[in-house]
């Protein structure tokens, strides 16, 4: 009785394999979530391109330095990244300085001894990159190569000789300043200062000699404007010369400002080729990396 109970009758429906095996071998259907990722791909470069572009804009950007008129502070082939946000936003801070803004918008004041790029007058159209110096309503004069503010001589005060090593960045700027190391290295020797603004920003300087940029008229910066010049005092076309395309920068407004530098983020020495991947480091100056303002 309890084999007839578990042994199937003939009465018992019996599944096919011929069915089982059409079920099986069936292809799925394609899932709408598969549908959806493939579809989403170009927004997500749509999205992917709009932060990128967010954050250039007004977060952090980076910028190289091709000159040596920030020397002792900023070197040829120097990487850095500059903060947009602390003097506000204008159309020189979106890409290709769209004019989306009309005017600047979140303004704020520049302090004395800020290193600042920034849209060069007249054209308006090149990054430079120098130091603040004055301030709206401030005089500014050079002296004897001395400078100073508001009639007080901004304290200069001797210190080592800037050295640097020639590279394929770097050529000594005259004969009289060209040297060779103990270990053979050829270098440049530069007179070097410390100059202390008022509120107490301190960096150095070079002087090379006397120039006719020592001596200056005295000028006063208008509202909405500050007097810039680079730390190589004798090697920067800046705000001591009238605004000339190519030349100097004359008194810079501060729509033009695009950020405050902050970190330098790579340095190479110029010897690197791109198809020679070893000398990407060889090239590489990892004693600045990370040098702040």
């Amino acid at each position: 009785m309890t084999a007839a109970m578990t042994e199937p009758s003939e009465n018992t429906p019996q599944s096919s394999p011929t069915a089982t095996s059409a079920v099986q071998d069936a292809p799925a259907p394609p899932t709408k979530k598969k549908e959806r990722k493939e579809d989403s791909f170009p927004v997500f470069v749509i999205k992917l391109v709009l932060i990128v572009a967010f954050f250039r804009s007004f977060v952090f950007s980076p910028f190289n330095i091709p000159s040596e008129s920030m020397l002792p502070r900023l070197e040829n082939g120097d990487y850095l990244l500059a903060a947009k946000w602390p003097y506000g936003f204008s159309s020189y801070s979106l890409p290709f300085s769209l004019p989306l803004l009309p005017s600047r918008i979140m303004a704020g004041q520049p302090k004395r001894g800020d290193v600042v790029i920034f849209k060069a007058p007249p054209g308006n159209d090149v990054d430079y990159i120098k130091r603040v110096i004055g301030l709206p309503g401030d005089t500014v004069q050079m002296i004897g190569g001395q400078l100073h503010l508001n009639g007080v001589a901004v304290p200069k005060v001797k210190v080592a000789d800037f050295v640097i090593r020639v590279s394929a960045n770097t050529s000594c700027i005259a004969p009289e300043f060209e040297a060779v190391e103990p270990n053979g290295i050829q270098s440049c020797h530069y007179p070097q200062y410390r100059e202390t603004l008022p509120g107490g920003k301190s960096y150095n300087v070079l002087d090379l000699g006397y120039r006719p940029q020592d001596d200056t008229p005295p000028v006063v910066v208008p509202a909405g404007h500050v007097f810039l010049m680079g730390d190589n005092r004798d090697n920067s076309m800046d705000s001591r010369f009238p605004a000339v395309e190519g030349g100097g920068i004359g008194l810079v407004p501060q729509d033009n400002l695009i950020g405050r530098a902050t970190i330098v983020m790579w340095s190479t020495d110029g010897s690197a080729n791109w198809f020679l991947p070893w000398t990407w480091f060889s090239a590489l100056r990892a004693d600045r990396i990370g040098g702040t303002f």
